[in-house]
């Protein structure tokens, strides 16, 4: 499949925010001293009175954004999806999950595609922190248009949200006419063998594997699962029914993240055969995005591999 790279998602989260700005004036968004990465500058510059850079101090930016958020304010909080989801866990727990307040977390430099900043900035288990919470809706997009489209409907909804975005410019998925939904899957591919799942990047990796597969004679759905909390279920379990076959790819730990959530909603209602794409228990280095996601096994022709071996297992 053809690769057309678009903007990052980070970038298209910020264009999102400024247009939520002139929307809705009760979007209030804040920083931790990383506004130029994670793009949070865009609104700042177009809405600076509703716009805090509060410093290097996560657990604060969460604390002040509860408060904010008690007010009746909708507040936008973002920095390193590491910086943000592990510093200020606790915060988000006590300040923000327990009292189910309405604040928007929405995170940058995700997974290992960050690249040479190393393993102390790549956040490979955000999804499993932030699915951990009670109340969160949990959220991955692919691409610019499902980055934009989210964003926004993360504002609308009553209730805590995480986003993850990138840093690199991301494989466009979808044009500026796709409908998305908070909680609902996309089937981009339907096919009668397997089912290749996906989030975030991973998405165009399993559209391209589809087009690999499909020259061995192998026919695979594709599924952008972009909410993984709450997980579409009924996408799911049809699927299930027709391929019982999986492939689960997502940049993160194979733990607590997209595959967990889709192993488990299968357990509970038609098992089936599961091989998962992920980091397996380690952190990456320090290296270009491309060679990283190459050397950890992010690539469409992984996913082959893991399709071949849910196959074999199938036909036991």
């Amino acid at each position: 499949m053809e690769k057309k790279l678009g903007q990052a998602t980070r970038d298209a989260y910020g264009k999102a925010l400024v247009e939520l700005g002139k929307e809705n004036p009760h979007v209030i968004v804040m920083d931790a001293d990383l506004s130029k990465s994670t793009k949070t500058e865009f609104f700042g510059r177009e809405f600076p009175e509703r716009f805090i850079d509060i410093g290097i101090q996560e657990a604060n930016l969460v604390g002040i954004a509860s408060g904010l958020a008690s007010c009746g304010k909708i507040p936008f909080i973002s920095s390193f999806a590491c910086f943000l989801m592990c510093k200020g866990y606790e915060q988000l727990r006590v300040g923000v999950a327990f009292p189910n307040l309405n604040v928007k977390v929405v995170t940058s430099h995700s997974g290992i595609s960050v690249g040479e900043d190393g393993a102390s900035q790549q956040s490979v288990e955000d999804l499993a922190l932030a699915a951990t919470l009670p109340n969160f809706v949990v959220i991955s997009p692919s691409d610019e248009f499902a980055t934009r489209a989210l964003v926004k409907q993360a504002a609308s909804h009553v209730g805590p949200v995480y986003i993850r975005t990138g840093r690199p410019k991301a494989p466009v998925v979808y044009g500026p006419k796709q409908e998305f939904k908070i909680g609902k899957g996309i089937q981009l591919r339907s096919g009668k063998d397997i089912t290749l799942v996906a989030t975030g990047l991973l998405v165009f990796e399993a559209l391209d594997a589809a087009d690999i597969l499909k020259s061995k004679g192998i026919d695979a759905s594709v599924i952008d699962i972009h909410t993984i909390k709450p997980i579409d279920t009924e996408l799911l379990i049809a699927e299930a029914r027709k391929t019982r076959c999986f492939v689960v790819a997502e940049e993160h730990l194979v733990w607590g993240g997209l595959g967990s959530a889709v192993a488990q909603t299968l357990a509970q209602s038609c098992p089936s055969t599961i091989e998962f794409v992920g980091m397996n228990d380690s952190y990456a280095e320090s290296g270009s995005p491309d060679s990283l996601l190459e050397k950890y096994g992010f690539t469409s022709k992984n996913l082959v591999l893991a399709a071949q071996k849910a196959l074999s297992h199938k036909s036991k």
